[in-house]
């Protein structure tokens, strides 16, 4: 007795379907990450708009993260 083999369907053709996703579709939930991540390494740091633009400040963060 032989056993059965099944066939596999044909693969989907591609049809010119663009799969790439914009710059943005990854950059902000990094940055969204990135944010929560120091609010909780250090929430003493989680006060309001201070004297410092954020962007500063978030890239000074970032320098001692990676420092560490």
């Amino acid at each position: 007795m032989s056993a059965r083999t099944h066939t596999r369907p044909h693969p989907a053709p591609r049809g010119g379907v663009d799969t790439r996703l914009p710059w943005w579709a990854l950059a902000l939930p990094v940055l969204a990450f990135v944010a929560l991540l120091t609010l909780v390494l250090d929430p003493s740091d989680a006060h309001a708009a201070a004297g410092e633009p954020a962007l500063t400040h978030l890239v000074e963060r970032a320098q001692q993260l990676i420092a560490r």
